[in-house]
C-alpha cells in the first residue's frame, strides 16, 4: 500500500492511462505533421524549450527550487545529454520511417531496463515472468523489423535503425535515473534537467547538421509543436506524476503497453500508413512483452521520473 494512496487501480486511473497512452501515442502523429515544415532536431529543440519554459513557470508557481548545486546538477546534465540525443534519433528517424513502426522500436527501452538492471541494479532482478516478456517481445520488435510496407523506401532501414537506437538511449537514461538520481531528486526536476540540458544538445546538433530550419509554417504545423511541446511533453507528464503518488507504479507502467497500439491505430488511420502483416503479428507481441515485463505486484518508484520504470513521450 502506497501511503496517502491506493494499492489496486480504481476506473478513474484505469480512465486516465487509457487517455494518457492515447495522448502520447499520437504525439508520433504531431511529429511526422510538424517536419513537414520544420527541420526535424530543430523542432525537438523548440519542443524541449517550450516544456521547460512550461516547467520552470510551474516550479516558479509552487516556490520549488528550480536547480540544485551539488553533484545532482552533473547528473541532471547527463540525463539531459542522453535525452537530447534520443530525441534527436526519433525527430530525425521519422522522417524515413512510419510513425506505426517508431512507436513500436521506440518501446523497447523497457526491455533495456529490465536487462540492464539485472545487472546494474539492486533488487530488481530478471524473473521468468519478465524473460518470458523479453523474448516474446523482442520476437515481435524482429518481425515488424523483417517485414516492411509495400511501398518503403530502402531509407526506412534507417529510419528504423534510429528509432531503435533511441529505445536504448531511453532505457539508458532510466538506468542511469534509477542509479543516480532516484531517491536523490524531487520528480519534477528529472523531469526539468532532461528538458533544460537537452536544449543546448539539440540546438547544437541541429546547426551541425541542418542548414535550414524552416521551409514552412501552417496551422497545423503550430498546432503539432503545441501539441508535443504542452500537451504532451508538459502538462500530460504533470498527471503522470499525480497518478505515480497516488497509485502502484508498476501497475500503472504496464498500462503502457496501449501507447504502441495507439500509435499504429493514429498512424494507420490518419497517416494512411500500411497495417502489415508483420505490424499484425509483431504489435500484439511487443505489447503483451511490455505488460509482462512491468507488471508487479508492488513497487514504490519510477524511474523516468526520478523512482522506477521508463516513460517516452
Amino acid at each position: 500500500m502506497i501511503k496517502g494512496g491506493k494499492d489496486y487501480l480504481d476506473f478513474r486511473a484505469v480512465l486516465i492511462m487509457l487517455i494518457l497512452n492515447s495522448l502520447w501515442g499520437f504525439n508520433y502523429i504531431a511529429v511526422k505533421y510538424s517536419i513537414q515544415g520544420l527541420s526535424p532536431i530543430f523542432t525537438s529543440a523548440l519542443r524541449s524549450i517550450i516544456a521547460s519554459i512550461c516547467g520552470i513557470i510551474y516550479c516558479v508557481g509552487r516556490r520549488e527550487k528550480l536547480f540544485h548545486t551539488d553533484i545532482r546538477l552533473f547528473h541532471g546534465f547527463i540525463v539531459g545529454l542522453l535525452f537530447g540525443v534520443e530525441f534527436a534519433c526519433i525527430y530525425v528517424g521519422l522522417l524515413y520511417t512510419d510513425a506505426a513502426r517508431s512507436i513500436i522500436f521506440v518501446n523497447t527501452s523497457p526491455f533495456i531496463v529490465a536487462v540492464g538492471a539485472h545487472f546494474l541494479l539492486k533488487g530488481d532482478r530478471l524473473t521468468i515472468t519478465k524473460m518470458a516478456g523479453l523474448v516474446l517481445a523482442f520476437a515481435g520488435v524482429f518481425i515488424v523489423f523483417g517485414g516492411r510496407p509495400t511501398t518503403a523506401r530502402p531509407s526506412m532501414f534507417l529510419g528504423d535503425l534510429l528509432q531503435l537506437i533511441a529505445g536504448f538511449l531511453w532505457g539508458l537514461t532510466t538506468l542511469y535515473i534509477k542509479r543516480f538520481m532516484a531517491e536523490k531528486v524531487h520528480p519534477i526536476h528529472t523531469f526539468l534537467y532532461q528538458l533544460v540540458f537537452s536544449v543546448p544538445v539539440l540546438i547544437g546538433l541541429s546547426l551541425l547538421l541542418e542548414p535550414h530550419w524552416i521551409r514552412k509554417i501552417d496551422q497545423i504545423i503550430i498546432a503539432s509543436v503545441f501539441y508535443q511541446s504542452v500537451i504532451v511533453a508538459f502538462f500530460s507528464l504533470l498527471i503522470w506524476f499525480s497518478l505515480i503518488h497516488k497509485y502502484p507504479v508498476g501497475r500503472l507502467s504496464a498500462f503502457t503497453f496501449f501507447g504502441p497500439i495507439f500509435g499504429v491505430f493514429f498512424g494507420t488511420l490518419i497517416l494512411g500508413e500500411e497495417f502489415t502483416f508483420s505490424l499484425m503479428i509483431g504489435l500484439p507481441m511487443v505489447c503483451l512483452g511490455i505488460f509482462l515485463v512491468n507488471w508487479r505486484k508492488s513497487t514504490p518508484n519510477h524511474p523516468r521520473t526520478g523512482k522506477t520504470d521508463g516513460l517516452e513521450v
